[in-house]
């Protein structure tokens, strides 16, 4: 049976399964889900259409499912939804927007851990196993591949994709795509440091993959060219494995849009 503090704001057309945990001064709106094991501490907020998983825990002061930061929005528009996974950790006082359009949505996936601040702009996709720090800032329209690690205080323009295990150091600003596997700080531009290794360990790869992702970095980002001529030049080597395969599709991608955005190209779609 769920555990419903006297104080809490529930409206009646939404569903809870039977041994969710909602704290002192919760509200959650009409159209929202929660799944089994989920615990809501005190003061979330949960706003319409907003369909939460299994174990999940938000700390105080979370608010899920607002109307998104964009200034053409009347208060009485249409907004799209919000749709959160599994055996996430949501911090205190962050903040997850849903999609801007009726249809559209953010889609957060499993076992991600956000720490205290954290903003998820509107219609971003969060893959799995990500970490964000504090105050970590994330533009609309991003993609955040499967674990991530952005330090504190990093900040993804819009519309930028980060690939999968990469660590983005503090205080980073991305304006461009970053290809799987890699370390970026700095901002305006954000400049490549290296292989993630520790990434590559979090994702079980073995030492023969890591070899050949640190030999594929050295041919992409060490030798003389562009390094979409790199790319190119990589892509026809025989051998390679799906991780060399998805940084080339990364780094081809983000050459169709002249500032190495690949989403930007959907941006009137």
């Amino acid at each position: 049976m769920s555990q419903i503090h006297p104080s809490a704001v529930i409206h009646k057309d939404a569903q809870l399964d039977d041994d969710v945990i909602i704290g002192p001064n919760c509200v959650i709106h009409s159209g929202v889900t929660i799944g089994s094991g989920t615990i809501l501490d005190a003061n979330v907020v949960i706003n319409k259409n907003v369909t939460i998983g299994r174990r999940n825990q938000f700390f105080p002061n979370c608010v899920l499912g607002s109307r998104p930061q964009v200034l053409r929005l009347k208060p009485d528009s249409e907004i799209g939804g919000l749709v959160i996974g599994d055996g996430n950790v949501i911090r205190e006082q962050v903040t997850i927007h849903p999609g801007i359009q009726p249809g559209d949505l953010t889609t957060i996936g499993n076992d991600n851990f956000m720490m205290v601040g954290t903003h998820i702009g509107h219609d971003c996709t969060v893959e799995d196993n990500a970490v964000m720090s504090n105050l970590v800032q994330i533009g609309g329209h991003c993609k955040i591949e499967t674990g991530v690690w952005f330090s504190g205080l990093a900040a993804s323009h819009q519309f930028v994709t980060i690939g999968k295990w990469c660590y983005v150091a503090g205080l980073a600003g991305i304006n461009r795509d970053i290809p799987p596997f890699l370390t970026v700080s700095g901002h305006y531009p954000p400049k490549i440091r290296g292989v993630n290794k520790r990434g590559l360990s979090r994702a079980g790869m073995s030492e023969e993959q890591q070899q050949q992702i640190f030999e594929a970095y050295k041919k992409l980002y060490r030798q003389e060219g562009t390094l979409l001529d790199n790319a190119k030049a990589l892509a026809m080597e025989d051998g390679l494995d799906d991780n060399i395969r998805a940084m080339i599709d990364a780094i081809t991608k983000s050459s169709e849009h002249q500032f190495g955005r690949y989403r930007e190209k959907f941006r009137n779609g």
